[in-house]
């Protein structure tokens, strides 16, 4: 059997930067799903998040979208993307990269600035909950946030050519 490559497969990854993109598009009956490449890091070049902090994103982001006045409705999925380099969220509706930008700040706000102890993390409630460094996942949202969503340009919108 031959395989196709997936869309995420398809991106020159030599040439993307940390942005927000829109990595698919699928149709479940009439609704339209929109996927998001949440990249933090350049894939290659700079170091993979660490999975400690990565799953504290996780946790916190995923809970603050699912309790989001606006968005809550729309959230599908937020997680870690394999290479540790970012995240995928898929919200309900046909939306662009520049639609989730005031969210993704917002959501990366509450991170840099979370205080107390992290959603989920028990033995209870998770399978790691050992593996969770907040400290770390603060600084990594604070690096996002100054190098890239506060001064978004175009070229962090949209896969490069």
């Amino acid at each position: 059997m031959e395989l196709k490559k997936i869309a995420s497969f398809t991106v020159d990854h030599t040439k993307l930067l940390p942005g927000i993109y829109v990595s698919r598009k699928d149709y479940i009956g009439q609704e339209v799903i929109t996927t998001f490449d949440i990249r933090m890091t350049r894939p290659n070049v700079e170091p993979a998040l660490n999975t400690s902090d990565i799953h504290c994103i996780e946790h916190l982001a995923a809970t603050f979208l699912r309790n989001h006045p606006v968005w809550a409705e729309k959230t599908i999925y937020f997680g870690p993307m394999g290479c540790r380099t970012g995240f995928y969220v898929i919200f309900a509706g046909d939306l662009e990269s520049k639609d989730i930008v005031g969210i993704m700040t917002e959501m990366f706000e509450f991170v840099r600035d979370f205080k107390g102890e992290v959603p989920g993390q028990s033995a209870h409630d998770c399978g790691n909950y050992l593996d969770i460094n907040l400290n770390i996942a603060k600084y990594d949202a604070k690096k996002y946030l100054d190098e890239v969503l506060y001064n978004i340009s175009e070229e962090r919108l949209v896969y490069p050519k």
